[in-house]
């Protein structure tokens, strides 16, 4: 078809979509929503009716296409549509449904990040300790060499040590009450023992007699116990001439030499070892098993020097250690403070006893459990014996006694111990008279009861036996044994015992009063006095100590 005439006043028709000059970029029109920009529909109501050229079509198809696309009016006729098409469906979205699109699209982003950062706290939440920062900052402990313990020591300036004669009592006045059944003894307990007091020694019962562990030393009872457990008049005649002996050997200082006054004596045997501390000890406790202390009785000052001399010879960390009786001395002297002090509550005596039993605390092997001649060295029953005396005496006293020192002990037995504990040897397993009366004492100490089987065993075999001629240790302490488990085998026993030692006694002469039989190591060792000393207190040994089967059971002995 011919083109159609141009209407006059059309001229240049051209013109009308004439491109925008290039410095206004393309992305305005796409900015703006579709309702703010003109409508064709408007531009077609300015001219209603009116016919338009071809030209004038070209021109409004111009108008709508975009600005970047009437700039290259030669490209592609598709393609111009598509991106119309995409222009026009973008300016069709509500701006809150884009606004929300990109709020939800922030916000998962967010989350992502969140649990990103969170993962490694919830996994420091979830250790057990502190943080790198913190730990660098703790120190390590390194393993030190124990030392001595310090607290066991008893110094000058922590006790002063004063002559006894300070806190003696007047003389007791006596008179015939004395020989008759007297009241419980009145007990004044010191704070220190209120955490390990035995409390049954305060509750025996010996027929109508009621005190103490020690209160069977009183004068009182002491005549109603030899009665019923089987001494004689005989027996404490000789204790009374045994008494005298140590009196009349006393060296002017107040202690004792196994050296009978430091070699002068025209009495023979004397002993070999220089251990003053141990002859001292040895010759106190036949006093105080008597019921003679420093405050009272016939000997009093005899006690109260000797006593002094322990208290002064006293090492600066309780010990009674020396050359020629090492722990043996040390075990007989805090024997002798704690008897001591349990018997008269003298508070110048509290110290000292407690020092010496600190010194047994630290003495003891730390793995076996025992005690030796040198303090930590690997135990053997016969020092253990002695240890185990002195534990017991301060328990009595109400001292402290620590409960692990007890079970070390008991430790220490356990491997000594053979056929079940019926039999104990010297440092091994092993079935020794003397080894074997000493463990089964320090087992009854220990809280084994009377029903035991492996005890009754070992007491038939002492039983068995019977009381030795010359070895006095073994005697010393199957005695104590055999009184302790009482019955028939102690009906049998004492009779042969208390006998022997009556019989044998010296009677005239300078070594009146006093034992010696026999060979062996101890007794040539330790001599006349030391004979001396465990006869007299296997003589005492019916008021010495109360029964410890006596309507209570063992395991109160030791409160663990």
């Amino acid at each position: 078809m011919a083109d159609k005439p141009v209407r006059p006043g059309a001229s240049k028709p051209a013109a009308k979509p004439a491109v925008k000059p290039a410095a206004k970029p393309a992305a305005k029109p796409v900015a703006k929503p579709l309702a703010s920009r003109p409508a064709p529909a408007k531009a077609a109501a300015a001219a209603p009716g009116a016919l338009r050229s071809s030209g004038e079509q070209k021109a409004l198809a111009a108008k709508a296409r975009p600005v970047g696309e009437a700039a290259g009016g030669e490209e592609n006729e598709d393609e111009g549509s598509a991106h119309a098409t995409s222009f026009l469906m973008f300016q069709a979205v509500p701006s809150w449904l884009t606004s929300m699109v990109v709020h939800i699209i922030a916000l998962l982003v967010l989350a992502l990040l969140t649990i990103d950062t969170y993962k490694p706290k919830f996994d420091n939440e979830l250790t057990i300790g502190n943080t790198e920062e913190e730990s660098e900052e703790i120190e390590m402990f390194e393993e030190e060499e124990l030392m001595e313990p310090i607290d066991m020591e008893v110094t000058s300036s922590d006790v002063s040590v004063q002559p006894i004669t300070e806190n003696i009592a007047e003389e007791p006045v006596i008179t015939d009450a004395n020989d008759l059944d007297a009241a419980p003894i009145q007990v004044e307990l010191n704070p220190l023992g209120a955490d390990s007091a035995p409390k049954n020694d305060l509750l025996k019962e010996i027929g109508s007699y009621t005190g103490t562990g020690l209160s069977g030393r009183g004068a009182a009872a002491r005549s109603q116990l030899v009665r019923e457990g089987g001494g004689t008049k005989g027996s404490e005649e000789a204790v009374a001439r045994a008494l005298k002996w140590f009196k009349n050997h006393q060296n002017p200082n107040g202690s004792w030499s196994f050296r009978h006054l430091n070699g002068v004596c025209p009495c023979p045997n004397h002993g070999t070892p220089d251990a003053v501390n141990g002859a001292t000890a040895m010759a106190l406790l036949p006093y105080l098993g008597a019921g003679n202390t420093h405050m009272e009785g016939a000997y009093k000052e005899q006690v109260r020097a000797g006593l002094y001399f322990l208290v002064s010879s006293q090492k600066p960390n309780g010990s009674f250690h020396e050359s020629g009786g090492n722990m043996y001395s040390h075990g007989l002297c805090a024997i002798a403070l704690c008897e001591a002090y349990a018997m008269t509550q003298d508070r110048s005596l509290m110290a000292p006893a407690q020092a010496a039993l600190n010194f047994i605390v630290y003495a003891q092997d730390p793995v076996g459990g025992g005690w030796r001649y040198l303090p930590k060295q690997r135990g053997d029953t016969s020092v253990v014996g002695w240890q185990l005396m002195a534990l017991k005496s301060g328990h009595m006293a109400y001292l402290r006694v620590p409960p692990n020192v007890v079970i070390g002990a008991s430790k220490f037995l356990d491997s000594v111990q053979s056929d079940s504990g019926s039999a104990y040897g010297y440092a091994d397993p092993g079935n020794r008279g003397a080894t074997n009366a000493i463990g089964l004492l320090c087992r009854m100490y220990l809280g084994w009861k009377h029903e035991e089987p492996a005890l009754k065993r070992g007491v038939e075999r002492i039983s068995n036996s019977g009381p030795s001629t010359v070895d006095m240790y073994y005697n010393y302490y199957a005695t104590q044994v055999m009184r302790h488990f009482e019955g028939e085998e102690w009906k049998k026993w004492n009779p042969q015992m208390r006998d022997q030692l009556v019989n044998t006694q010296a009677k005239s002469g300078h070594m009146e009063g006093s034992w010696f039989a026999g060979s062996g190591h101890a007794n040539e060792r330790g001599g006349r006095l030391y004979f001396t000393s465990m006869a007299t207190m296997i003589l005492e040994v019916y008021y010495r100590h109360l029964p410890i089967y006596r309507k209570q059971a063992a395991e109160d002995e030791f409160q663990l």
